[in-house]
C-alpha cells in the first residue's frame, strides 16, 4: 500500500503543504484528497448550472427592488456613523 513519488516537485509540494498544517505526509495525503472528493461536482457540492438555478430567486427579488437613488460613497457612510464633516 506505499506510494513512491519520483517527482521531486510533487513530493516538495506535499511537503510544503504538510508543514504549513503541521501534519505527517500521510495524513496531507489523506485530508488533500478528501477535500478534493468533497468539491467534485456531485458529491455535495453544486455545478454553475445549479448555483444559479438556487439563487435565481433572491437575484429576482433584490432586482425587484425599487432603486432609491442615494450614493453609496464614503460621505454616505460617514453621515450613517455620525461622523459627518467633522
Amino acid at each position: 500500500m506505499a506510494f513512491h513519488v519520483r517527482d521531486p516537485k510533487a513530493d516538495a509540494l506535499v511537503r510544503e503543504v504538510a508543514r504549513q498544517r503541521g501534519l505527517g505526509i500521510t495524513e496531507t495525503i489523506r485530508e488533500v484528497f478528501e477535500e478534493v472528493l468533497m468539491h467534485k461536482p456531485g458529491a455535495g457540492s453544486m455545478s454553475p448550472e445549479e448555483l444559479r438555478d438556487r439563487l435565481q430567486p433572491l437575484i429576482d427579488r433584490v432586482q425587484s427592488m425599487p432603486k432609491t437613488g442615494v450614493a453609496l460613497d464614503k460621505a454616505f457612510y460617514d453621515e450613517l456613523w455620525g461622523q459627518g464633516d467633522d
